[in-house]
């Protein structure tokens, strides 16, 4: 049997699909502002840290809004929270056609953006939630691979907003979103490993030093992954004087190089480790942010180097999330999403370090510079973290171990689990 048949029977694919779907589609209309913002700037003649703080706003909503998401998962379930928060998502993208006409107004649609942002804890443990501990990197590879919803905003959002308005775009995104509502509906079954716990059970992994080791990692491969996507569009309408079309055309393919690399990068921490996955991944997201940086005269090469950077971005993501469930079994969405909140968080980092650059130095190299330096930060750390994590919870390199329950109590603590 091929390893494509033993990944399938071994979980419930269209409840993955449905998960990649809604992933996909609320990726999309997260970063809409940001496929749009040429449009916007021009009409509202905002300034360079303008730019970059309209653009973090819906990025810092979503990652707020992530954790209550996930909380409400655990308690009605992952496909009814999906279920509800399409339904917001439709209703905000009604007032955005309707009402958004002013700089605050876009400021409050970037907030109701958020919305979308917020569905990635959720999306993970639903996709992932029928499959063993082996085929959780690669499942959550394929249901985070929605973040290719980056692709459908700046391919689809610039040439319908010269055509139609900007405003326009929010109408016609209310109306996509029916799609992934009616797959998650129909095809969807809310996998067999919710927990019933307590609210202080639930929140334990705030407290704990691994969970804040990894919303830093994620501050680098996602939220550069949200934040730098979100901006690229602005980039190179700016820097190389591009039509809006084309800027979200360039953006496009850096961007689909990081959602089609994130599932490669979940299949290659099931086999090598997160943590060695990771390793290479922050030493090459660090190498090619200042190589960016330095290669703004040329496009050809600045987008070479963009689809390498994004490449590294979406192995990262990959690889982090494989090593979650193996962290937190039991309340994975929770982790998941506290987790993505923090790094989503780190995203709005970006884009106003870009435009405060810009703003005050002319140029935009002081703001690659300082998120490659925070790669390298986060490069020591994991290899300080993770001589605890190989001797606890997982094999050299970050491997899934064989694992059973303690009989003594049933928390997520490493602790409590021992080799089966």
């Amino acid at each position: 049997m091929s390893a494509l048949q033993n990944f399938k029977r071994a979980g419930h694919w269209p409840t993955l699909l449905a998960a990649f779907l809604y992933f996909d589609f609320c990726f999309a209309i997260w970063v809409l502002n940001g496929a749009m913002a040429p449009f916007i700037s021009e009409a509202f003649a905002l300034s360079p840290a303008q730019k970059g703080f309209m653009i973090s706003v819906p990025i810092l909503a979503g990652a707020l809004m992530r954790f209550p998401l996930g909380v409400l998962a655990q308690y009605i379930g992952r496909k009814n929270a999906a279920m509800v928060e399409m339904g917001l998502i439709v209703a905000a993208l009604t007032f955005g056609f309707l009402f958004v006409g002013s700089y605050d107004s876009v400021l409050a649609m970037g907030v109701l953006l958020g919305i979308a942002g917020a569905s990635f804890g959720v999306a993970l443990s639903l996709g992932s939630g029928w499959y063993p501990p082996r085929y959780k990197g690669l499942a959550m590879g394929i249901a985070g691979a929605g973040n290719s919803g980056t692709v459908l905003a700046v391919l689809f959002a610039p040439p319908l907003a010269t055509k139609f308005g900007w405003q326009t775009v929010y109408g016609l995104a209310a109306l996509t979103m029916l799609l992934p509502m009616a797959v998650m509906w129909l095809a969807a079954k809310e996998p067999p490993d919710r927990e019933h716990q307590s609210l202080r059970e639930h929140v334990s992994c705030l407290f704990e030093k691994d969970g804040w080791a990894f919303s830093l990692i994620y501050i680098v491969s996602f939220g550069g992954f949200i934040g730098l996507a979100s901006f690229l569009p602005t980039y190179f309408y700016d820097q190389f004087k591009v039509t809006k079309v084309e800027a979200g055309q360039l953006t496009m393919l850096a961007t689909l190089m990081g959602s089609a690399v994130r599932v490669a990068g979940g299949a290659l921490a099931d086999r090598i480790g997160g943590v060695a996955t990771l390793t290479g991944v922050l030493v090459l997201v660090a190498v090619s942010l200042l190589a960016c940086g330095m290669a703004g005269q040329s496009l050809v090469l600045t987008t070479l180097l963009f689809m390498l950077c994004f490449a590294a971005f979406g192995a990262g993501n990959g690889a982090l999330f494989q090593l979650v469930p193996l962290r937190w079994p039991l309340t994975t969405a929770v982790a998941g999403s506290m987790i993505g909140e923090v790094g989503a968080l780190g995203g709005g980092f970006l884009p106003n370090a870009m435009g405060q650059s810009l703003q005050h130095t002319g140029s935009y190299l002081w703001g690659f510079v300082a998120f490659a330096l925070l790669s390298l930060v986060m490069l020591a750390m994991l290899r300080i973290v993770q001589i605890r994590w190989t001797r606890t919870w997982a094999e050299k390199g970050g491997r899934a171990r064989h694992m059973a329950p303690a009989t003594t109590d049933n928390t997520d603590d490493p602790v409590h689990y021992q080799r089966a």
